[in-house]
């Protein structure tokens, strides 16, 4: 295939490292070296994808290894199948399972007769997210491609928070200083994360704003990228992120599907993400591919840019927003749908207090899957409802399946749910409120019969050709107009052909892996 250029500007990239970098030889040899002195092995995208590939003696080693530490070992965990991490007796992830964790919502629940299942994030190493993935994805691209040196350069890694985190930790376990970029007004849990695992304060940057201040993050990027030891992995515009997702989350959540219809055929009717950087729709692309599921984005209603042209702020974290990422495949997708922070904030309380929990029970939920809700944080509430919503809107029965991911879980969201308690509910959260609170954000987005205030806060739309295009064109202004990517380049991602061309890249870059492999363990 053709790739476009390696870096048209600072803050984003339209490339796509198919081949070897020439001038990167230099950088290939540190690398090497680098990796040869510390012990470090990198995993292959296949066997992030199957993780039975993985060898038997890096399997036997994990056994030994702490899920959560700095240890080059637990890259072979970054995958959909470790064990949950709460297994008694078996703190480290010792084995990794057949099927990834997921959780089936009952009806009791949403409200829907349709199958809604979520595969959980938290139980990915080191930061309990699925962006790992997704910052592994983008530097293992470069590194073995010559074009990261991790003696020599900084790698920049500009987020509202997972990717940011899961760039710092990848950057520690490869030997390399990573820096993450991310708003002043992302949730306490991610700043003690990152103040626990950097080693120069500096590598902190804060900038102004919270979940919607992107264009910020990207300033501030652009600024560092003046000095060329500074690597810019920048999410929503490296399409090594959407390759990971469509190579290693897409099959993975097609295992979810094959294994809850095993017993219960059902077909694929929808899969559902909220849109951050993008790179987790990658996988709807495959599951469209592969089941010819629909594809559906989600994204603040507070901020409905897809929906609306919108701008605004919200507190669904992990959900950038004011522009579209250039590695959204808009013109694949098939619905958009609007979620408030105001649900997400409450819901999040009504699962993780002791009143909520009882309301839930009473309403007949399960007692397990009232236990596991502790597993959902913001942005997977956040496709939860959308999900609902999808059920809702096309009138789906109990023969039809929606997937999608519970990207973290809700220890990360501890200090904000303290500040909708006090501003919220000051005189405390007692079954009262918890019962409203079931009411106005569940019981009616899932009831076909008359609508409430919570339904009118559901905003969707099914994009026909015209309506992609709008979307699309809403790039233009961050790509073209900011970040001086060239119009053709820009164009071009319009056409399918284009995708589909990148999608023998993973097994290309398993290729280099392997041979990077080899050279660090030659004498």
């Amino acid at each position: 295939m053709t790739t476009t250029t390696d870096s048209l500007n600072p803050a984003g990239t339209l490339a796509v490292f198919d081949q070897f970098d020439p001038a990167g030889d230099h950088a290939y040899k540190n690398a090497v070296e680098r990796f040869r002195e510390n012990g470090i092995v990198l995993p292959t995208f296949a066997q992030l994808r199957d993780p039975s590939l993985i060898p038997e003696s890096i399997r036997d080693q994990l056994t030994s290894v702490d899920k959560d530490a700095p240890d080059s070992r637990n890259l072979f965990r970054v995958h959909w199948f470790n064990q949950h991490a709460d297994v008694p007796g078996q703190p480290n992830y010792p084995g990794f399972t057949s099927v990834p964790d997921h959780i089936e919502l009952p009806s009791e629940l949403t409200g829907v007769p349709a199958r809604i299942v979520l595969a959980f994030g938290n139980r990915f190493p080191m930061i309990r997210a699925h962006k790992v993935l997704a910052a592994y994805s983008c530097l293992v691209a470069r590194l073995v491609t010559g074009r990261f040196d991790p003696t020599a350069g900084r790698a920049i890694w500009p987020s509202t928070g997972n990717y940011a985190r899961g760039g710092v930790a990848i950057s520690k376990i490869m030997g390399c200083r990573g820096v993450a970029v991310l708003p002043e007004g992302m949730s306490r849990e991610r700043f003690e994360w990152l103040e626990r695992w950097i080693e120069h304060p500096d590598d902190v940057i804060r900038t102004y704003g919270t979940e919607s201040n992107v264009k910020e993050i990207y300033d501030e990027c652009n600024r560092l990228a003046l000095d060329p030891q500074n690597i810019i992995l920048n999410q929503f515009s490296e399409f090594s992120n959407h390759m990971g997702h469509y190579t290693v989350t897409g099959p993975a959540l097609e295992k979810v599907y094959e294994h809850v219809t095993a017993d219960r055929p059902g077909r694929l009717a929808a899969f559902v993400s909220a849109s951050g950087s993008a790179g987790t729709l990658g996988a709807g692309d495959y599951l469209k591919d592969a089941r010819q599921a629909r594809v559906v984005a989600v994204e603040a209603l507070e901020c409905p840019t897809m929906l609306y042209n919108g701008f605004g702020d919200h507190n669904i974290q992990g959900i950038g927003d004011k522009h579209i990422p250039l590695i959204h495949n808009v013109t694949n997708t098939d619905m958009v749908i609007g979620v408030s922070d105001r649900s997400t904030d409450l819901l999040d309380v009504l699962f993780n207090t002791p009143a909520g929990k009882r309301i839930l029970t009473e309403r007949g939920v399960a007692d397990e899957v009232v236990d596991a809700l502790v597993d959902m944080g913001y942005s997977s509430i956040c496709n939860t409802l959308a999900a609902i919503a999808v059920a809702r809107h096309w009138r789906l029965g109990p023969d039809d399946v929606v997937v999608s991911v519970a990207t973290d879980g809700s220890e990360l969201y501890n200090s904000e749910r303290e500040k909708v308690m006090s501003s919220h509910f000051a005189g405390g959260f007692d079954e009262d409120a918890a019962a409203a609170v079931w009411t106005d954000h569940l019981e009616v987005l899932g009831n076909l019969g008359p609508t409430n205030s919570m339904v009118e806060t559901l905003h969707l739309r099914e994009l026909d050709a015209i309506e992609r295009d709008r979307i699309f064109n809403l790039g233009y202004f961050t790509w073209v107009e900011q970040q001086g990517i060239a119009i053709p380049d820009f164009e071009v991602r319009r056409d399918q052909a284009w995708w589909a061309g990148l999608r023998s890249l993973p097994g290309r870059w398993d290729e280099m892996i392997v041979e990077f492999n080899d050279s660090v363990r030659a004498a």
